[in-house]
């Protein structure tokens, strides 16, 4: 079974025994919602049917999470976490085919370990974003401002080919997260039973040379 990733927990290294504990099974309960939503959505997905995916009795998820939408946003949350921490300490004076491809090397790795997130996400946002209204908010626009200016800064510095910032990260949002929300549509198409590491690999180089080349860089060689 494919679980969250350890950074989706607090450091329990000075935990006390009970901490560790209520850590692990908050992991268990979030790795199960993920791949319950993955399935089935949030509708079609109940507390009773996530315990049974964790093995934990049902009172313990109302004991961590009070509701399911709830611990819904939660496991969103945890998503959006990790896909911003890749990309939080851009700074201009950074190189940007190396800062770029990184980013596109993190996102990519992300959609192979974790699959599951990122679909709970895709749907969400065709959904409508009803959940992420929250989150979506003043402080992440700034966020995400702040990395345009980065690329902007880039470009009139000469560093790179003069392209639209916002355009630049939506397109490397999307082609990093189809990998994972489209496995499906790629494994048919390819006619592989599931994609390997090695296809992750191969797509990731490819992925950073279209992209950088585009943006009239080279690809870093490591």
């Amino acid at each position: 079974m494919n679980t969250f990733d350890a950074t989706l927990a607090l450091d329990t290294a000075t935990a006390r025994p009970a901490g560790r504990i209520r850590l692990r099974n908050e992991e268990l309960i979030l790795a199960a919602a993920a791949q319950a939503f993955a399935c089935h959505g949030y509708k079609g997905t109940s507390m009773n049917a996530i315990a049974q995916r964790a093995g934990l009795p049902k009172a313990n998820l109302h004991y961590y999470f009070a509701s399911k939408q709830g611990l819904y946003v939660e496991v969103i949350r945890h998503i959006l976490a990790l896909w911003d921490e890749a990309f939080d300490h851009l700074d201009v004076d950074d190189d940007p085919a190396t800062a770029l491809a990184g980013y596109i090397r993190q996102k990519m790795e992300f959609s192979r370990r974790h699959p599951q997130a990122s679909k709970i996400f895709a749907m969400e946002v065709i959904g409508g974003c009803a959940c992420l209204s929250s989150y979506f908010n003043d402080d992440y626009r700034r966020w995400f401002l702040g990395r345009a200016a980065v690329i902007q800064g880039w470009i009139e510095a000469g560093r790179m080919d003069p392209v639209e910032p916002m355009h630049l990260i939506f397109l490397i949002w999307s082609a990093t997260q189809h990998y994972a929300d489209f496995s499906d549509q790629i494994r048919r198409i390819t006619g592989r039973k599931r994609l390997t590491r090695d296809d992750f690999a191969a797509a990731t180089q490819d992925v950073t040379r279209v992209i950088l080349k585009g943006c009239g860089l080279q690809p870093p060689t490591t």
